[in-house]
């Protein structure tokens, strides 16, 4: 990714006033998932106004999109780095626009480097209630400190008033800070939530490397190898947005044999895609495949100086979500130099063409459902709404 450039950024005043929540969401997953909330909180409180820092996916909750975050999300220490500048000018103007217009709350969705500073910005100005403000700040779907960082629990608790979880492990990562801390239950087990992902022994198997741009460049091309190996099976990529279709195109042109073999589709919410079997990143959509019970494995590969750095100091024996809640399962990991092309085609094929594959992958989506369901009367919009009461 090219260095980013926020010197003429501006942004647009509430359509509506008051402004009741502000949501800055950084990341694809975060978007659909603050989204989903969105609409349920809808439903709760149908008059509410809302502003986001996000995407496509909370402009069609209903939410006014004052800037499409999700083309700039970067990952990793040196791609941070590399684009320091452009994050800080934009926590700046965004801090800017709330100083500005008050919204009610501000509703940070995970993407924790660029939110949990623009928190303790808001707190340095005064704005927050934090810092002696009138504006809420909280926070849905915590960053990993049970995998890295656990410090940044005490800054969290400097810095927010509210804090919602969605995996049931959470708050006791919490527990001796004073931040208020709540299970809401996955997104992904909410009444009305559409599955993107079906499983079909018939179909292709689906190839997912992933949303941003630098880990697409590293893990498409180690998917394509393995698939080489594979010559009778075809794939179906899905993409999220115009830049990663052109990075997948621009990848696969160097596989010529496979131009017949592979599809790029473009994500749609209202249509699951199908697949027999799937090869991964370690993103949500892991998550999504486990839950389908789609026999997969997870492959990833990090810039090696970030994976240098981050190797000593990530505390979790698993990097997909669904091996961590079931302390190993039956999606295996190929991370870094175990993401060999040869061992994953021998793991494809096993997912492809084993019946016990998908016993197994049914096996696990039930113990996930029973460990990610919350309460019936708790969820994430009403957790939102209350807040929003609470702040009157």
């Amino acid at each position: 990714m090219p260095k980013l450039s926020a010197e003429n950024l501006s942004f647009e005043a509430p359509q509506k006033n008051p402004c009741d929540v502000l949501v800055i969401a950084g990341e694809h997953s975060g978007d659909q998932q603050a989204a989903r909330m969105l609409k349920s909180a809808f439903g709760l409180k149908s008059d509410l106004n809302v502003c986001a820092f996000a995407g496509a996916a909370l402009k069609g909750a209903g939410a006014q999109l004052l800037f499409d975050m999700t083309g700039f999300s970067v990952v990793g220490f040196f791609e941070v780095l590399r684009n320091y500048k452009f994050f800080k000018i934009l926590a700046d103007r965004i801090a800017d626009w709330i100083d500005t217009h008050r919204p009610k709350i501000v509703c940070l969705v995970d993407y924790p480097g660029f939110n949990l500073h623009l928190a303790q910005l808001l707190k340095e100005r005064g704005i927050s209630r934090k810092g002696g403000g009138n504006v809420s700040v909280i926070y849905y779907i915590s960053p990993q400190i049970w995998a890295w960082k656990a410090g940044r629990r005490f800054k969290m608790e400097d810095v927010l008033d509210s804090l919602a979880v969605i995996f049931p492990f959470e708050p006791k990562c919490y527990a001796d800070t004073s931040l208020q801390t709540t299970f809401v239950g996955h997104p992904f087990l909410e009444e009305g939530h559409k599955q993107p992902l079906e499983y079909d022994e018939s179909a292709d198997i689906l190839f997912l490397p992933g949303s941003r741009n630098a880990a697409v460049g590293r893990i498409f091309p180690l998917m394509l190898k393995a698939l080489l190996l594979c010559p009778k099976e075809r794939v179906t990529v899905p993409y999220p947005s115009a830049p990663i279709r052109e990075r997948l195109e621009k990848i696969l042109k160097r596989f010529p044999a496979l131009q017949d073999r592979v599809k790029l589709v473009k994500d749609n919410p209202e249509k699951p895609l199908k697949a027999k079997a799937a090869l991964m990143s370690s993103g949500t959509m892991s998550l999504n495949c486990a839950l389908a019970a789609i026999p997969s494995a997870i492959v990833y590969k990090a810039n090696i100086f970030t994976y240098l750095v981050a190797r000593p100091i990530v505390n979790i024996s698993y990097l997909g979500i669904s091996n961590i809640l079931l302390d190993g399962s039956s999606s295996p990991e190929y991370i870094q130099f175990a993401a060999r092309p040869k061992t994953l085609a021998k793991r494809l094929s096993y997912c492809a063409e084993n019946p016990q594959a998908r016993k197994e992958a049914l096996q696990d989506a039930e113990k996930l459902r029973e460990i990610l369901s919350a309460p019936s009367e708790v969820n994430a919009a009403r957790w939102l709404v209350d807040n929003l009461k609470n702040s009157q």
